[in-house]
């Protein structure tokens, strides 16, 4: 099929405000790019702005990326009417799309279905939200559910990145029709690096946004009991989270020799950190999928992580172990087996494959590229 221009809208995306935030999305506009023409659009509020409007127009990793920032205020009416306000005014500098691709069904996503009113552009809706997952729908706001169910029910497509979020959007009785359609891991810059490793340390790592749900505390004091207990261990741990509390907690527990904590770091410096560790630890409460796991795999490196939401889904039998949530003592039990030589892993040649064979940019590219094709047939019959 020809190549389609497709504009990316997204409730999260990367900005100067929050730097990371939903970098997923970029991802994915990235992994349509080798198909497809792609913009991406964006509006965020900025409490530290001057100005009403301010736009950011670039080429990043060669995708036209429009950015409008408004001035944010305490009032959310408010900033709901500067936002959308600062999406027209976005959109009225790009090329007109055949499709648009929404991103989180938060308010902000309400603009697809403006765009889909008054200019008649299809849209589909990948969605992240931890918000919808079944064990959270009890928390989440009644109008925001009322919110998503109308963006879904004018979108071609919904895709879940997790056949979990999928089961929960549908008992949120969302009826559109729905594909899920994984997150995607730049698997070139995640690979395999013959790195000379200490054989008598076992090294782990985690890396995540460090909030409470990640567990990293968790994760911490059970190295430090491995260290304690005669195990030749090491950790590095950290984020774009908050990182004052965990290097307080290590230096409280005199385990400075041994884990490393360490702030934000670009994506570049995530790949080297899994390529440099032995497995990677996930301890989780809850994940819509957990990117990291898949780009672990893709780096060739095992995986401990929790049975929980999307991340379940991918604890496979030789890849990975699965612990259960909240169980520090099951979580223990699975690293001393690791420092004992007691589990054995797949060649990281095999845990490598699994993850470019369905996740990576061309593979991802390809999946969103049937849905586009499918829509386009349907508009044309």
């Amino acid at each position: 099929m020809e190549r389609k221009n497709i504009l990316f809208i997204s409730s999260w995306f990367p900005n100067k405000v929050e730097p990371y935030n939903g970098n997923f999305v970029q991802r994915h506009a990235e992994a349509v790019s080798l198909k497809h023409d792609v913009e991406i659009l964006h509006s965020i509020g900025d409490f530290n702005q001057k100005e009403k409007y301010l736009i950011d127009d670039q080429l990043i990793n060669g995708i036209r990326t429009l950015i409008v920032y408004y001035k944010n205020s305490k009032n959310p009416f408010q900033n709901f009417y500067r936002r959308m306000n600062a999406y027209k005014m976005g959109f009225a500098k790009m090329k007109k799309p055949n499709l648009v691709h929404a991103n989180v069904m938060h308010n902000s996503m309400l603009f697809a279905v403006y765009l889909k009113k008054k200019f008649n552009i299809s849209y589909v809706v990948t969605e992240h939200w931890t918000a919808f997952q079944e064990q959270n729908l009890s928390k989440t706001s009644t109008i925001a559910k009322i919110i998503a169910r109308y963006i879904s029910k004018n979108a071609e497509y919904i895709l879940p990145v997790s056949n979990n979020l999928k089961s929960s959007l549908i008992l949120m009785g969302i009826k559109s029709p729905m594909r899920v359609i994984s997150n995607v891991v730049n698997t070139e810059l995640f690979s395999i690096k013959s790195i000379l490793k200490d054989i008598h340390t076992v090294k782990f790592l985690h890396v995540s946004s460090l909030i409470p749900r990640k567990r990293p505390k968790d994760i911490i004091k059970n190295v430090v009991k491995l260290h304690q207990n005669g195990y030749s261990v090491s950790l590095e741990i950290g984020g774009d989270g908050e990182t004052q509390s965990l290097t307080s907690l290590v230096e409280e527990l005199c385990a400075e020799e041994y884990i490393k904590v360490f702030g934000a770091i670009t994506y570049s410096q995530v790949a080297e950190k899994m390529q440099n560790s032995d497995c990677f630890i996930l301890f989780s409460e809850n994940e819509t999928q957990g990117c990291v796991i898949l780009e672990s795999y893709a780096c060739g490196k095992p995986v401990i992580a929790t049975k929980v939401g999307g991340a379940a889904e991918f604890i496979i039998d030789g890849l990975a172990i699965g612990i259960e949530k909240n169980n520090t003592d099951h979580l223990y039990s699975v690293l001393e087996k690791i420092c004992k030589n007691e589990i054995s892993f797949k060649d990281e040649k095999e845990i490598r494959q699994f993850s470019v064979k369905r996740f990576s940019m061309e593979s991802i590219g390809s999946q969103f590229s049937e849905i586009y094709d499918e829509i386009y047939r349907r508009s044309m019959s």
